[in-house]
């Protein structure tokens, strides 16, 4: 009988494609996450902090750009578009792109030393957030005072999300439970 892993090969680097299962498994998980922590946030004088941002920030350090785009960029335009739907397709480019730039910087940068490439990955993805969602708001609500308001509220989630990630990631362990999980 032969080996079913071996059956599984399907790419010519030798991947298999249980490999793409795990990786659309972390995926849909991370995006199921993203929808639910889109649902509600931590209510602050003024506004309300997300918890969408560490989830994001967390998959993006963890998944392949494409990945990333999909469980950060898919997954926060359909929690808005379920639970707020006025900022969603801000919330796709936006969280889109944030997802990809973190993930691109996180794996290329400072190889001997994730942590720092982490933290450099995030605070650029916090940066775009940031960015993002002050224009996006700027455009879905037409008033530039409304989008600056709100911007001590988008610096503080975005800075939350950045932290959160990398604390979750390489301070609690998640980067080497799913390193070890997708080599087996």
């Amino acid at each position: 009988m032969e080996n079913t892993t071996q059956s599984f090969t399907t790419s010519h680097s030798g991947r298999t494609s249980s490999d793409s299962v795990k990786k659309m498994t972390f995926t849909a998980m991370f995006m199921a996450l993203t929808i639910v922590l889109s649902s509600f946030g931590i209510p602050v004088p003024g506004g309300h902090l997300y918890l969408c941002d560490i989830v994001i920030c967390t998959a993006s350090l963890l998944l392949s750009p494409g990945y990333a785009f999909v469980a950060a960029g898919i997954g926060s335009f359909l929690g808005d578009m379920l639970f707020y739907p006025a900022p969603m397709f801000v919330s796709l480019v936006t969280h889109g792109i944030q997802a990809v730039v973190i993930s691109l910087i996180a794996h290329s940068t400072f190889k001997n030393n994730t942590k720092i490439g982490s933290v450099i990955a995030v605070l650029v993805g916090a940066v775009i957030m940031v960015i993002g969602y002050t224009l996006g708001k700027t455009y879905v609500y037409s008033t530039f005072e409304y989008a600056m308001i709100k911007l001590p509220y988008e610096i503080a989630q975005a800075l939350l999300g950045a932290f959160g990630g990398v604390l979750i990631n390489h301070y609690l362990g998640l980067k080497s439970i799913y390193n070890k999980w997708m080599n087996k």
